[in-house]
């Protein structure tokens, strides 16, 4: 299941996360963002219980994106211990973003 991540629960869901957290920053109007979502819900589906899926919007929360230093979308990262691990950058295969994972 994705969860809809804003300021106020980003400290509980991602950053106090018993299991990693993969973070999606998108926005509505881009094209690699649409593409990637199906992919990233599949993910969300195959590992649940061992990992988190968070969706960030960064027109809604420009503040996350900032803090967070998203120039480009869609941009994947990872938590772990409330710490980023890893990073993907740009429209990738499944295959690519269940290697960051490290599950």
């Amino acid at each position: 299941m994705e969860i809809k991540v804003t300021t106020k629960n980003f400290e509980e869901e991602v950053i106090k996360s018993p299991v990693p957290v993969l973070v999606d920053f998108w926005a509505t109007w881009c094209g690699p963002c649409r593409m990637i979502a199906p992919i990233v819900e599949e993910i969300a589906k195959e590992y649940d219980g061992k990992i988190k899926v968070g969706k960030i919007n960064v027109d809604e929360e420009m503040d996350l994106a900032v803090k967070f230093g998203i120039v480009s979308i869609p941009t994947l990262l990872v938590f772990e211990n409330g710490e980023v691990k890893n990073k993907l950058i740009g429209y990738c295969q499944k295959d690519e973003i269940i290697k960051i994972l490290n599950i």
